[in-house]
């Protein structure tokens, strides 16, 4: 959102339209009846659809990110979040990835909630930008995941 310079003020991007409208859909999606396994098996094939949509770059990076914070932290349940790949605890994002293509950024973001654990004196940071995905990287990630749950 933001001004266009001469005192008009924009609407959301389309972009951030999409996320909404997804979100909507996802809150419609979980509100349906069936068991929690069902749920479950469910919300695990939308976040790998939505991982396999994704731009080369980005879905290499997400696969990865998936895979970390899946075996890192296995408590957390996958899901989707405004359209993007989401792990939750009881429900609630403790962290997602969103895509570069997302919302026409020029990185991908690794983000956690304010239910992550990662409180470091008055400020720490909560998002992280990702240009690739290594092991060095991926070992950055498993910790953070797992400080965020413990």
């Amino acid at each position: 959102m933001g001004s266009s310079g001469t005192g008009a003020y924009e609407t959301f991007s389309a972009e951030e339209r999409a996320a909404m409208k997804e979100h909507a859909r996802e809150q419609k999606k979980a509100a349906r009846r069936g068991s929690r396994a069902d749920k479950a098996a469910e919300a695990l094939r939308d976040v790998l659809a939505k991982i396999a949509e994704m731009q080369d770059s980005d879905r290499v990076m997400a696969e990865r990110v998936h895979a970390v914070v899946t075996a890192a932290a296995p408590e957390l349940a996958p899901k989707t979040w405004y359209g993007m790949p989401a792990y939750a605890r009881d429900g609630k994002v403790v962290c997602f990835f969103q895509s570069a293509g997302k919302f026409n950024a020029r990185y991908a973001t690794l983000g956690f909630s304010d239910l992550a654990n990662l409180d470091e004196g008055t400020m720490w940071p909560a998002g992280f930008a990702l240009t690739e995905v290594t092991d060095e990287v991926e070992a950055r990630i498993a910790a953070l995941v797992k400080q965020a749950v413990s």
